[in-house]
């Protein structure tokens, strides 16, 4: 039988995930194992791990090379991989292939809510003079976390210049279909699914900023996995810069997922002693999409900067007022929007000095003097006294040319150096990394959050960076510009502890783990169509739980689309995320008003639920019905949406199974005010519906044989509430 000693294999266990590592000799780790648990029998010594490891290896064949190429975390060209480095880049031509040592490997059990173990490898390529420094993490939710730092050993003048730098994990052969997210603006997470082929399915992110079309998630898994069925492992970038994920499958029977930052030409150029930090790439394991987005879900709750206090009813005003901006129309939907319940009022875009349209204006953050004589405390004042927060939109990383900004420092927008790139809503981007620019942003953010004691930043960024050039040089400034909006964003923080701020960026465009350790929620998408936000929200929820999405329900004509939703429909839409209102109050009836106050303080009542439980979805076989949840941690208590996205074929509507809950408790099932009203073509609702107790019945019979559906119109949706007796 192999043997080894506690530092050959190491085997990492949290949550129903196992990660075995192959540390054996002075290579880089090696992944024998991601997935599945692999319990503990024996004790999972090192002999048992020798033995799992030799049960995988792989052989010589013919015209390879005379040893098995191993791939480790850090896929090296230099041990004979010849899909994608991990390591690219040179030294004035030399040094482009390194060959790393291992020197130590420390390893950590932290009891945290957040980490259960902790490695962190120390390795040296002597020759090409540089150190590696490879972490590796699997935390308490069963999430894998990795990242890498590369120094430049040389005491010379010869600077490193760095590529790329990818980190990989692999994946087992019967993962063979891949799914991925694209989208574009008002239309961001659309899924798109095809078979894992030989070769390399890269995305690859050049915009500046996350992306409306970032996959936001790479997944691999067996053919046909659902949200409840079929192994699946995804990666994710936590960066929200320039980035890239891939899929990798070689005629070997080797495959990979990876990810890293995208760099741009020469910018990043270590110096001697300098050294350059990848992203987290984390990856995740589950039995289905629900158990991998969970992990993920369950990370970020466990943060200790994670929101607690329950997330306010929030109305924001663009699709009320956009730039028509004035103290009286202001105060009237403030007035509306507490008769209605709301907690948190946010004056959107328009307010600062030019601000009339979004051809002007952006970079002087200055109250407008013309529209707000008074500055802006009266409307404070007002909001306050109706027990509401005040908030504020900003977008500081954006400047018009038409702004005093702009014409006072030319050289603090970002540009390849001759030219200006091309605009974008009539913007520039401006350069973080020049000094002066940054100092300037964080002396007026502070003394705005400071003088109105504000709540709550709604931080916009509405365009895509295209050469972006830190000037004098022209250098490429991604990177840098990253770095310091992530900079700006903490130190902001830490002079106003209570402020929240939420990530936008055209609506969802920057969305990833990265400006979450920042933001206290994202702005999943500038379009509020019910029947767009049930797939947009879907599909971004893989990564963020409820309580860090914005959801708000919009005008009775959604603006962005120009399709009319039932007021149920729009806030059973909203309810599962953070609840919030998009729409001029003013202009509606009594009727609508008094709607709109019953759905919110449902989501009053139920966000306790919906911002601590865990979330499901049903793989229904009728496209047309989707069926989704929430179930408390304990399997107490959950709700349902039963979701029309369209016409059916079937007719009326079948079973839906509801899963998640305990199979051996019996629960009372029924409909959810005010989610309860099925409007449809029939005659008569199922029988269980219009009993006044529902039905009881253990959640093994709910998961596998279901409740019958109301048949409903389409893009319409009723609830259902299971408590457990």
């Amino acid at each position: 039988m192999p043997t080894g000693h506690s530092r050959d294999y190491l085997h990492l266990r949290a949550a129903g995930t196992s990660l075995v590592l192959n540390c054996t000799g002075d290579r880089l780790p090696r992944v024998v194992h991601w997935g599945d648990d692999l319990g503990n029998p024996g004790g999972t010594g090192p002999a048992e791990l020798a033995e799992l490891a030799t049960a995988s290896a792989a052989r010589q064949m013919t015209n390879t090379l005379d040893l098995p190429v191993p791939l480790s975390l850090l896929p090296e060209h230099s041990a004979g991989w010849l899909g994608t480095p991990g390591l690219t880049g040179h030294r004035d031509g030399a040094d482009f292939s390194a060959a790393f040592t291992v020197r130590s490997i420390r390893t950590v059990r932290t009891p945290d809510l957040l980490q259960a173990h902790q490695i962190t490898v120390d390795a040296v390529d002597e020759h090409a003079r540089l150190g590696l420094v490879l972490e590796i993490e699997l935390t308490a939710s069963g999430l894998v976390r990795q990242r890498a730092t590369v120094t430049n050993r040389d005491t010379g003048e010869r600077p490193y210049t760095l590529d790329g730098l990818l980190l990989a994990l692999p994946v087992p052969a019967h993962a063979t279909e891949l799914l991925d997210l694209t989208g574009r603006h008002l239309r961001e997470r659309s899924p798109q699914r095809h078979e894992f082929t030989l070769g390399t399915h890269l995305r690859e992110n050049r915009r500046g900023r996350t992306g409306t079309d970032a996959t936001l998630l790479h997944l691999a898994g067996e053919s046909g996995f659902g949200f409840r069925t079929g192994e699946v492992w995804g990666v994710h970038v936590a960066w929200s810069g320039n980035h890239r994920t891939l899929a990798e499958r070689t005629p070997a029977g080797v495959s990979l997922l990876g990810g890293g930052e995208t760099l741009l030409s020469g910018e990043v150029l270590l110096a001697g002693g300098q050294s350059y930090t990848s992203p987290w790439l984390v990856g995740s394991y589950g039995r289905g999409l629900d158990e991998l987005a969970g992990r993920f879900h369950q990370h970020l709750r466990a943060r200790t900067r994670h929101p607690r206090r329950p997330r306010p009813v929030t109305l924001n005003t663009w699709e009320a007022v956009y730039f028509q901006q004035d103290i009286d129309t202001l105060k009237a939907l403030a007035d509306a929007a507490a008769e209605v319940g709301a907690e948190r009022f946010v004056l959107d875009d328009g307010w600062f000095k030019g601000r009339r349209h979004d051809r002007a204006g952006l970079g002087d953050w200055y109250v407008d003097e013309t529209v707000w004589p008074e500055g802006l405390g009266p409307l404070v004042g007002h909001v306050r006294s109706l027990g509401l927060e005040f908030g504020l939109w900003v977008e500081p990383e954006m400047v018009n040319p038409d702004s005093d900004l702009a014409r006072a420092h030319p050289e603090w927008i970002l540009a390849t150096g001759g030219r200006l790139p091309p605009e974008s809503r009539q913007q520039q981007v401006l350069d973080l990394g020049h000094a002066g620019a940054y100092d300037y942003l964080l002396e007026r953010l502070d003394a705005l959050v400071g003088e109105y004691d504000i709540d709550y930043l709604k931080w916009d960024h509405n365009r895509d960076l295209v050469e972006a050039g830190h000037s004098p040089t022209g250098a490429a400034g991604v990177h840098r510009q990253t770095a310091a909006a992530y900079r700006l964003l903490d130190e902001l923080r830490a002079r106003h502890p209570g402020l929240e701020i939420e990530s936008c960026s055209s609506g969802g465009g920057r969305v990833d783990l990265g400006i979450l350790e920042r933001t206290d929620r994202v702005w999943t998408s500038d379009c509020i169509d019910a029947l767009e936000r049930q797939q947009i929200q879907c599909w971004t929820g893989l990564l963020l739980p409820p309580e860090l999405l914005g959801t708000h329900v919009g005008s009775p004509v959604a603006h962005t689309t120009g399709r009319a939703h039932t007021l149920d429909f729009r806030a059973g839409t909203a309810l599962f995320g953070h609840f919030g209102i998009e729409w001029d109050l003013t202009a509606a009836d009594a009727g609508e008003r008094a709607r709109l106050a019953e759905w919110v303080a449902a989501y009053k009542e139920l966000r306790p639920l919906l911002h601590t439980g865990t979330v499901v979805r049903g793989d229904h076989p009728d496209p047309a019905l989707g069926v989704h949840g929430v179930v408390a941690a304990d399997r107490s208590h959950a709700l349902y949406a039963l979701v029309q996205t369209a016409t059916s074929v079937m007719s009326p509507a079948g079973p839906v199974r509801l899963p998640g809950l305990d199979p051996d408790a019996r629960y009372q099932v029924r409909p959810r005010r005010p989610g309860d009203r099925p409007e449809g073509p029939h005659r008569s609702d199922p029988l269980w519906w219009e009993r006044p107790a529902g039905v009881e019945l253990t959640g093994r019979m709910l998961a596998v044989a279901g409740v019958r559906a109301p048949t409903l119109f389409p893009e319409r949706l009723v609830l259902v509430e299971a408590r457990r007796l």
